[in-house]
């Protein structure tokens, strides 16, 4: 029996707990959290919950994390990788913030069940039957840059999750992490900042107009179609066959080529971590990772004007930034939205403005500290 520590409290926190719970093999004993244990009766099992890093990391063999706050799961990370212990993220804030520092150290992935591991595994599953990927590509629905404080607060409340998450989803910010995420860790770019995420009839059709751009460039590139048309809430890869496969694929209902499809309908987030979990145990390669040598981030632009003065607060998710993916390149002077959280503006920054260093003085933290030395 593996003892399996988890940071976080949320969610999809709750879902592993209860998930892990249910299997042989895998026993949850500590979880993490910031929160005070006594005041958190809505969680199903107070008696594992710690504030103490040390007490996490002594009673586990392995670490999950789904914090979906980067700065304040960066520690426990830390500590679980200094004891030698694996570390499995559902929490893809984290690993386009700081990942890159844990990769670099011990064993780090993100696991499947959120949109960049399932992809991840899709890539897995297309190499070994000869595919050459193209497209890494994630299916949204819909998108609103700007929405109200009233339309959040309602669907935060029919869904049951946190407001702050479901206006991540809706602005785009959610998508534009993961994608980054995919970009890093699969060898793949962006074509542009942001992103592209054109509409498509279907899943098929759009993602051979993003592989004929892949061609074009020469590379895999990370992106997501919007609002195609019955699309399920799943992922999907566009790439290339041998030619002497292209008859066998035709009669497989694949089409023509010479692009071809491969969809994974579905993503089932707490429900898949045990694959990775144990994985990890037998210790075969990560999954996914941001990469050694990550070439794009995703930082903060404003959705309205900001004043010089203002403090920003819980940017991944606000009503003040939204998340926008880059090209670090492009922008030496850029900083993650993952750490914009306390940040007060030093100067004004417009509408649609993105924030930079020179914008923002940042709180210290050990994140910040970890970011300097990849940037």
């Amino acid at each position: 029996m593996s003892r399996i520590g988890i940071v976080g409290t949320g969610y999809i926190a709750k879902g592993i707990l209860f998930a892990l719970g249910r299997t042989d093999d895998l026993e949850v004993t500590r979880v993490f959290t910031h929160s005070s244990p006594e005041s958190r009766t809505d969680f199903p099992k107070r008696t594992l919950l710690t504030n103490s890093i040390e007490e996490l990391v002594d009673a586990s063999d392995l670490v999950v994390v789904a914090s979906g706050d980067p700065v304040r799961a960066t520690e426990p990370v830390e500590a679980a990788i200094d004891a030698s212990l694996p570390v499995v993220t559902m929490d893809a804030e984290l690993q386009v913030t700081v990942g890159t520092h844990f990769c670099r150290r011990g064993y780090f992935t993100e696991a499947e069940g959120d949109q960049p591991g399932c992809l991840a595994a899709l890539r897995e599953e297309a190499l070994a039957m000869g595919f050459t990927p193209l497209v890494y590509g994630n299916l949204k629905g819909f998108l609103n840059h700007r929405p109200t404080l009233e339309e959040m607060r309602y669907w935060s409340g029919i869904q049951g999750i946190s407001l702050d998450k479901t206006t991540a989803f809706t602005d785009g910010t959610k998508v534009q992490i993961e994608q980054a995420l995919v970009a890093n860790g699969l060898d793949a770019a962006i074509v542009q900042d942001g992103l592209l995420g054109p509409t498509a009839e279907d899943v098929a059709s759009g993602g051979a107009a993003l592989a004929r751009i892949a061609d074009e460039r020469h590379q895999p590139i990370s992106d997501y179609l919007l609002g195609v048309p019955g699309a399920p809430a799943g992922v999907f890869l566009t790439g290339r066959h041998e030619e002497e496969m292209q008859p066998y694929l035709r009669y497989y209902k694949m089409g023509d080529g010479p692009y071809y499809t491969l969809l994974r309908n579905y993503h089932l987030c707490h429900l898949e971590v045990a694959k990775t979990v144990r994985r990890a145990i037998e210790e075969r390669p990560p999954l996914l990772n941001n990469g050694r040598s990550p070439t794009v981030q995703v930082v903060g632009v404003a959705k309205r004007d900001l004043a010089e003065g203002e403090v920003l607060r819980h940017p991944i998710g606000s009503f003040d930034v939204r998340g926008v993916a880059i090209r670090t390149a492009d922008h030496p002077e850029h900083v993650p939205i993952g750490l914009l959280d306390g940040a007060r503006l030093t100067r004004p920054v417009p509408s649609d403005g993105t924030i930079t260093l020179d914008d923002v003085e940042l709180v210290e933290s050990r994140a910040v500290e970890i970011w300097r030395t990849i940037r």
